[in-house]
């Protein structure tokens, strides 16, 4: 890997692993369901021009229909269940319950695709697992149903991430990385739109919610797709995908600096057991992967 390849990993961890951080700083002001909505939207049109610079709006249109499916479920649902959970879990937690995306990328495509698991792999599945549990025991124990209902969405959004891994796999092998990515991300705006419209807040939005949202819409979204789009190409997926194990370096981080955010035991030690389940799961330790 190039010194430069490196660089924009480590950009692109930072960037993604502060989408939490913005998402908590706008959500309780805008709400899950309008913030989701501008975000998929507005991104997917802010990488429409560069889809035409390309000329690879063809692409686009020759698999919208497999691109929609695409986008809600690996932005529409994720996205908002992501949403849901930070208005009650740490955005740094949430960083690290984000870092089995992976894992379930691997338990899907094998109940789905057949892909074959070597029992060291299968190991990492329910070490992953083990590791969920231990990071979100405390807040299990809160008073009330709605922190149960945060951790459950916050849990099971990476799931639809799997499944788009597997469908885009199955499916759109032959589309273009840019096409499926501005393409999911406006069908996912579009599906959201009406949601967000009846949901539309009330109350005056502050100037900082909607700074943080904006930065949530056009640098860990926008931008962050260019960064990763561009190391897919330079690196391929099979490294690109270990800047996961990165992300929650920096989520922890920046919420422990911006937002004061505790980083207890079950943080370090869910965080370390699901990373090391992941590595198991995905092949990166123990193993190769294909």
């Amino acid at each position: 890997m190039q010194r430069k390849d490196l660089y924009n990993m480590l950009i692109l961890a930072a960037i993604w692993g502060g989408s939490f951080l913005f998402m908590r700083m706008s959500v309780h002001e805008l709400g899950a369901l309008p913030l989701m909505g501008v975000r998929t939207f507005l991104a997917g049109l802010l990488l429409l021009p560069l889809l035409i610079w390309h000329k690879k709006l063809p692409l686009l249109l020759a698999y919208w229909r497999q691109i929609a499916i695409v986008g809600l479920f690996n932005s529409a649902l994720p996205f908002v269940l992501f949403a849901y959970a930070t208005k009650t879990i740490p955005s740094g937690t949430m960083s690290v319950i984000n870092a089995v995306t992976p894992l379930w990328g691997a338990m899907i495509a094998w109940l789905w695709l057949k892909d074959r698991l070597p029992p060291l792999r299968i190991l990492g599945l329910f070490v992953g697992l083990t590791g969920i549990v231990i990071l979100v025991w405390d807040k299990l124990t809160l008073q009330g149903s709605g922190s149960v209902l945060a951790v459950l969405a916050g849990v099971s959004a990476p799931i639809f991430y799997g499944v788009a891994a597997s469908f885009t796999k199955k499916y759109l092998m032959k589309a273009d990385p840019l096409a499926t990515a501005s393409g999911s991300l406006m069908s996912a705006g579009l599906v959201l739109m009406p949601f967000a419209w009846w949901q539309w807040p009330t109350e005056p939005v502050s100037l900082g919610a909607w700074g943080a949202a904006l930065s949530l819409t056009v640098i860990c979204t926008s931008i962050a797709y260019l960064l990763y789009y561009k190391l897919l190409l330079s690196i391929g997926p099979a490294k690109s995908m270990t800047v996961t194990f990165l992300v929650p370096v920096f989520g922890v981080f920046w919420g422990w600096l911006f937002l004061s955010e505790t980083i207890n035991r079950y943080v370090v030690i869910g965080g370390a057991v699901i990373l090391i389940g992941t590595a198991l799961a995905t092949g990166l330790l123990g193993g190769k992967r294909k």
